[in-house]
């Protein structure tokens, strides 16, 4: 029997998919850390994995990636992509899942946006709006 969903279409992921990106993120990281991947954009980079969004079926994985100070992302990301493979078949050694899923690595741009998030709220124009007025006397009673 199908189970039915009573929240629309547009329901976010499942706790099972929720738990299975975390177990996923933490896996790539330790490997990412040990294991040294012999591609030039690679070398002497430290990356942040951010976040992986898993599929419904838990066969693909969507990993959000960072290097550290933000230079050579998209480099990196595509030699990421290149040893997916290789990734891979570490996490399916790491992982107790019924399947290994495949990867797919894209820049998280969610660092970019809270800079130029910061970058606006500092504009002189935007602080006035934002900042606390004194109050006015304008409502005081007077008796």
């Amino acid at each position: 029997m199908k189970r039915q969903q009573g929240r629309g279409g547009a329901a976010g992921p499942s706790q099972r998919q929720l738990r299975a990106g975390e177990l996923i993120r933490h896996s790539l990281v330790e490997i990412l850390r040990e294991e040294d991947i012999a591609d030039p954009a690679m070398e002497g980079v430290s990356v942040t994995v951010t976040e992986v969004r898993m599929s419904p079926d838990l066969r693909h994985a969507v990993c959000f990636v960072e290097p550290l100070g933000g230079e050579g992302a998209e480099a990196v990301v595509e030699a990421l992509n290149r040893h997916a493979k290789f990734l891979r078949g570490r996490l399916g050694r790491t992982i107790d899942m019924k399947f290994t899923p495949d990867l797919k690595f894209l820049h998280d741009e969610s660092f970019d946006e809270a800079g130029r998030m910061s970058r606006l709220f500092d504009d002189p124009k935007v602080r006035q709006d934002i900042s606390p007025q004194p109050p006015s006397d304008a409502w005081k009673d007077e008796d």
